[in-house]
């Protein structure tokens, strides 16, 4: 017979399958999926549930329904100052790994080079790769991920179409900063290049870092497509909505190669997430600072254990050294023993990297109810002896 697609053939499993099925296989806490363990919130639920009442169950608009629509775009002036045609520069997709795929659909042609930063989400290459364009990876090394500018700007060159650029960054954490964003900005505008902007994690950032869109930049309005996930602002990853804001005539693009995907989005939850962009400013400081709190519990814990406990600015996420504790094996060894001898599972850092990485960093999630968060710490401190210590400094009773 002949051979099937050779680039999904190539593919593998993806890691966060494979390790869930471990966790699932030995009864682990998994702290690898980056999804929270609480639904969202109550009046955002309940409008979804209206909604499935009101008699609206046809094919939504192509683009998404104009409630959610305007909703984005009355986001994007309150949180940014961006104004944004709703009718025109908004397009609604089923979650935001679809908005990433139709937006390098509306800019890429075969043979075209995309500049990409490792570490990546794992669906980043595949994607390029689909679409007959060049990835050029740029590498961000621990503990720092400090944006290394002299390799940045050697990626670019004639045939650079686009950056992908995800802030705050999965799995690192990273927010990037003004000054890193602006050097961007002018490799964008002397090569004539676009931005894919992954900000699923736009609303999630801790100790006083603020999120800032590259669409906010000088010079930066008409060549950036900015995604946002109602999944991560909501904590409501299973409804699968994200959005892509756009001028028109990239966003009609979007809209195109939407329509090749999914077509559209079910018009209830779209209508439900609208609500949700509405709340008001107590409930986004809250999401944050709550998850900061659950931030600070899992790390206090795991540099307790001994681990090297990196920064996090932002997202999901805690990255974790793990060559303290003398564990003798790689990443993948690492978070495949913690599932099997304490019950709790991480992601190999590596799975974020093609080719050579980093090889002892696990990455943890900490979008879990604490009593979760308490239990995995007390796990892992079984497994590596350290619970006395443990106990004191996520200040539980010894």
């Amino acid at each position: 017979m002949k051979t099937p697609n050779s680039l999904l053939s190539a593919t593998g499993t993806t890691i966060f399958t494979v390790m869930s099925a471990l966790a699932t296989r030995h009864n682990a806490i998994n702290l690898g999926q980056g999804f929270p363990d609480t639904d969202g919130p109550d009046d955002v639920i309940q409008a979804a549930v209206d909604a499935l009442r009101d008699g609206r169950h046809q094919y939504p608009p192509l683009t998404g329904v104009p409630e959610l629509r305007q909703a984005v775009a009355a986001a994007n002036a309150r949180f940014y100052g961006l104004e944004v045609d709703p009718a025109t520069e908004v397009v609604v997709t089923s979650g935001a790994t679809e908005a990433i795929t139709a937006s390098l659909m509306a800019l890429l042609d075969p043979g075209d080079e995309v500049v990409v930063i490792e570490p990546l989400y794992d669906t980043y290459l595949p994607v390029i790769r689909m679409l007959g364009a060049v990835p050029r990876i740029v590498r961000l090394s621990p503990p720092k991920w400090e944006l290394p500018r002299a390799e940045l700007a050697a990626a670019f060159g004639p045939k650079t179409k686009a950056i992908l650029l995800n802030t705050p960054m999965n799995p690192t954490g990273k927010v990037f900063t003004a000054a890193e964003l602006a050097f961007i900005a002018e490799l964008l505008q002397r090569h004539d290049a676009y931005a894919v902007c992954d900000e699923v994690y736009e609303h999630l950032t801790f100790d006083g870092w603020r999120h800032i869109p590259l669409m906010t930049l000088p010079g930066m309005r008409d060549r950036c497509l900015r995604i946002g996930s109602a999944g991560k602002t909501f904590s409501l990853t299973g409804w699968k909505i994200g959005y892509v804001t756009a001028p028109a005539k990239l966003a009609a693009l979007a809209a195109k190669a939407h329509q090749n995907l999914t077509f559209t989005t079910p018009p209830n939850l779209q209508r439900a997430v609208a609500v949700g962009l509405a709340k008001d400013d107590a409930y986004f400081a809250g999401l944050a600072s709550g998850l900061a709190a659950k931030r600070d519990l899992l790390s206090a814990g795991l540099a307790a254990m001994g681990f090297g406990v990196l920064p996090a600015m932002g997202s999901y996420f805690v990255t974790a050294d793990f060559a303290p504790l003398g564990f003798a094996g790689d990443d993948v060894a690492f978070c495949r023993h913690i599932t099997e001898a304490a019950g709790v599972t991480a992601i190999p850092v590596s799975a974020f990297y093609e080719g050579e990485a980093p090889r002892h960093y696990a990455r943890f999630a900490f979008c879990k109810r604490e009593a979760v968060l308490e239990e995995a710490l007390g796990r892992l401190a079984g497994c590596f002896g350290a619970g006395r210590g443990v106990r004191r400094a996520v200040g539980l009773a010894s």
